[in-house]
């Protein structure tokens, strides 16, 4: 119930006979005893109209300041304005300087901006008081304001994307309606009068009181109003705000005396439900008025906010909170300090998620109540921002409260337009207002780089709060390329593409800050890694001409041989067997980088070791010569490694002096690759071999053939130099063997690893088959600390033996070549004929 509440009301203990009379054959004395008599009696309305009967029929000028006040008390400020004008005009000795004040506040709710800002500035050079002086101050920005946003000239909409209407004449009759409240069912619940009637506050009608009604909504608007029972609306008395705990469908009330339109008592009472009875709170009502309950919440405990003129406050009224203590029960009254309290009056506050709601007449409004809001940070409130436009006019707006969801709600208003029993701006309406619900989408295409369609794509799009990797959806289409995706407002994004035999490729977007609709439309045209040239059905082995054995590869440091190199070496052995007379050469190279003696030594023993595998075999040693070449034979660049490395050409050596000249690390990486190989060549024996190219072609993962892809080490001697912030995820196992299945099956696994680096590890992505679920931390694993990896596999689909891989996409990009980080694990399996 805000401070000007009115209760317009007719003189009923004017006798019959004198209204029977014409009023204008009154004499003036008659109607100015009884214009006094009804101002004592605070039946303002009827004591304006004797008033001006009587300034009319002698032109009394005694009469205009009082005329002034009344009007603005009323809240017909067009005639206030009309007095003070009149006053001041002629006042040459200032013996009415202090209606000034009031003249300017008349020109401001009227929305003469220019003019009320001229009056303030004269008020401001009179006045001492800090307190006053602050606002004054606060009036003139408030008005200042309003003329940048051209509030004079509004038409009281909201702005794009707002829906504001009056809620209808159902529920807004000629008289106020305040305090709407949505119920926990939805329904509307405010305060009003059982009346269309001037409401006389002395007489025993009981419709003189207000009264709390509920309005449910149907395809038509709000229907007609129900008063509830006197559970809530006790007899004899005003309740006059309502509000609700939606946790537990606690209602709140105040319940007010008054004396005319002053409020000289108000406390705060509580019921269990609509339905029950209320009582009044412990702990917060004194010998003050306290008014506007509203649940919410501070520093992780509920509270009760409220508003109240108690001792101690740095206005008129204040905004307080209370912490409760049980049921009914709350702690002393805290002052929410003087950010959001000022000199004047802060009323209606409504809490929702971290943010308070409220009406000042004290911070710089448009006119005299307007709404504001301010966000709690967890330690302090934000300073209070004024609503804007359409929200707030040139008058008073009051009284903001939102549904459940944040996208309708409704506000009080006096503004013109409503339905009023005297002047255009006496009386309050509920107006309701909806805010579009903004949505955000994204659609992804995948191309090649000539933007043809490329199937088989997986996108991640992946949630980074903060710049912290969070909910990640990935998804795989083998039949399209295009990826439709729902947004979340306020989210930062990163979009991660991968398609088998492209590089992949990423990009970040935002919803923050959206005032529209808007559908993200992002299209990937991705590189093609490069391709081998096809190989050939049939190899011929010449003698001397060496032949890289691609499979035989080796732990760093290590001399061992790996399973991963039996299959070539299991050739070479069936060849021995075929051709008796065979004698060959196995030779071992590192790449220069390093020790050259400890790099003769090393690839020395890892060509003694290849030659004992071939002996355990029954091979006989003086058959094989193991030769250690270290660093002194780069190779010579053929034609497959001229088109699988296109910055290198066919015949081109790979000595040190060439790979110092090459342009990126990239490419000198790949050289040194190269240079590290176990190769073996005939030196006795048959002067040429034809055989299947298959048998020593490097086995690729995912297929039957080798389920393992062992990754050339970066360097025989020293770790490939990797930049200091590079992760290093070792895992205790790379590949797993599910053995023989049963189609229709599943299988899981969980891969351990352990964070191996100095830098966190974050995993953005991880891509598999159609037939892999993987699950995978949805936070940072710190240097040291562990993680597992959870895949499960399906076997309806399959029908024969695969490798399947697993690849694991780090937040991390190389910062040469911008390429983004994997791993990749995998497992195999075989299906049960």
């Amino acid at each position: 119930m805000k401070r000007f509440l009115l209760f317009l009301a007719f003189g009923t203990l004017i006798s019959a006979q004198l209204w029977a009379q014409p009023i204008r054959k009154s004499s003036y004395e008659k109607n100015v005893a009884l214009a006094h008599e009804l101002l004592e009696r605070r039946d303002y309305y009827n004591a304006i109209l004797k008033f001006e009967e009587a300034y009319e029929e002698r032109e009394d000028k005694t009469f205009l300041p009082l005329l002034g006040d009344l009007n603005y008390l009323v809240r017909d400020y067009v005639k206030a304005e009309r007095y003070y004008t009149r006053i001041l005009r002629n006042d040459k000795t200032d013996e009415f300087a202090g209606k000034r004040y009031f003249l300017a506040r008349s020109l401001k709710l009227n929305g003469k901006y220019e003019e009320a800002i001229a009056e303030f500035q004269k008020v401001l050079e009179q006045t001492s008081g800090d307190s006053l002086r602050v606002l004054i101050q606060n009036e003139i920005s408030g008005a200042e304001m309003a003329v940048e946003l051209g509030i004079a000239n509004s038409d009281g909409t909201i702005g794009k994307g707002v829906k504001l209407e009056n809620a209808g004449r159902e529920v807004n009759t000629m008289n106020s309606e305040y305090s709407p409240a949505y119920g926990p069912d939805g329904s509307l619940y405010f305060v009003g009068f059982n009346t269309k009637e001037v409401v006389v506050d002395e007489d025993k009608n009981p419709d003189r009181f207000a009264r709390v009604f509920k309005a449910e909504k149907s395809d038509r608007g709000w229907g007609k109003p129900q008063e509830l029972d006197d559970r809530i609306n006790r007899p004899e008395a005003h309740t006059v705000n309502i509000s609700f705990s939606h946790k537990d469908n606690r209602v709140y009330l105040t319940r007010a005396e008054l004396e005319g339109t002053v409020r000289s008592q108000g406390k705060i009472y509580y019921a269990a439900g609509i339905d029950g009875a209320a009582n009044e709170v412990k702990g917060i009502n004194g010998d003050y008025v306290v008014l506007h309950p509203a649940v919410g919440e501070l520093f992780g405990r509920e509270v009760l906010y409220f508003s109240s003129n108690m001792p101690g406050g740095f206005g008129g009224f204040d905004l307080y909170y209370a912490n409760r203590t049980g049921d009914g029960e709350y702690s002393n009254p805290v002052n929410l300090g003087d950010k959001i309290n000022t000199p004047g009056n802060e009323e209606t506050p409504f809490f929702r998620d971290g943010t308070l709601y409220f009406s000042s007449d004290g911070h710089p409004t448009f006119g005299g109540y307007d709404i504001f809001f301010s966000v709690w940070d967890g330690s302090s409130w934000s300073t209070p921002v004024n609503m804007g436009a359409g929200y707030n006019t040139s008058v008073d707006d009051q009284s903001l409260t939102l549904d459940a969801e944040g996208y309708k709600g409704f506000l009080t208003s006096n503004r013109p337009g409503g339905r009023s029993l005297r002047s255009r701006t006496c009386c309050d309406d509920i107006y309701g207002f909806e805010i579009a619900r903004i949505s955000a989408n994204l659609v992804v295409g995948v191309f090649d780089e000539a933007k043809k369609q490329l199937n088989g794509a997986t996108v991640g799009l992946i949630e980074m709060k903060n710049d912290v990797p969070g909910k990640i959806d990935s998804r795989t289409s083998e039949r399209g390329n295009r990826f439709d995706y729902p947004l979340t407002l306020d989210m930062p994004y990163k979009i991660l593409v991968n398609v088998e035999g492209y590089y992949p490729d990423s990009v970040t977007i935002n919803t923050g800050g959206l005032k529209e609709n808007k559908t993200f439309e992002h299209r990937f045209y991705l590189k093609p890694k490069p391709v081998p040239p096809p190989v050939a059905e049939y190899d011929t082995i010449t003698i001397e001409n060496p032949i890289v054995l691609e499979n035989i590869l080796y732990d760093f440091d290590k001399d061992i041989i790996k399973p991963d190199a039996e299959p070539d070496l299991q050739t070479v052995l069936e060849l021995m067997t075929e051709y008796p007379d065979m004698i060959i050469e196995l030779g071992s190279h590192t790449d220069n980088r390093g020790n050259d003696g400890y790099n003769k030594d090393l690839s020395q023993r890892r060509a003694e070791s290849a030659r004992r595998w071939l002996m355990r075999k029954g091979v006989s040693r003086d058959r094989i010569q193991a030769v250690g070449y270290g660093e002194t034979a780069p190779k010579t660049v053929n034609a497959k490694a001229a088109t699988l490395n296109p910055f290198l050409k066919e015949g081109d050596v790979l000595t040190p002096e060439y790979i110092d000249k090459l342009s990126t690390e990239e490419q000198k990486e790949a050289a040194h690759a190269l240079n590290r190989r176990t190769e073996f060549k005939i030196v006795k024996g048959p002067t040429s071999i034809i055989i299947k190219s298959t048998r020593l072609r490097k086995v690729e993962p995912g297929t039957k053939a080798a389920p393992n892809k062992q990754t050339q080490p970066a360097s025989d001697t020293v770790p490939a130099p990797k930049p200091s912030g590079a992760p290093k995820m070792e895992f205790k196992e790379k590949m797993v063997d599910f053995g023989t299945v049963k189609k229709g099956e599943q299988r899981s696994h969980a891969y351990e690893f352990v964070n191996a680096g100095q830098t966190d590890i974050v995993i953005t992505l991880v891509s598999a088959c159609d037939c892999t679920k993987v699950e995978w931390p949805d936070k940072p694993i710190k240097p040291g600390e562990k993680g597992i990896l959870h895949v499960t596999f399906d076997s309806s689909e399959k029908d024969y033996a695969e490798t399947i891989d697993v690849d694991i996409f780090l937040d991390y990009a190389d910062p040469v070549t911008e390429a983004p980080a994997i791993v990749r694990v995998q497992y195999k399996f075989d299906i049960e004929k």
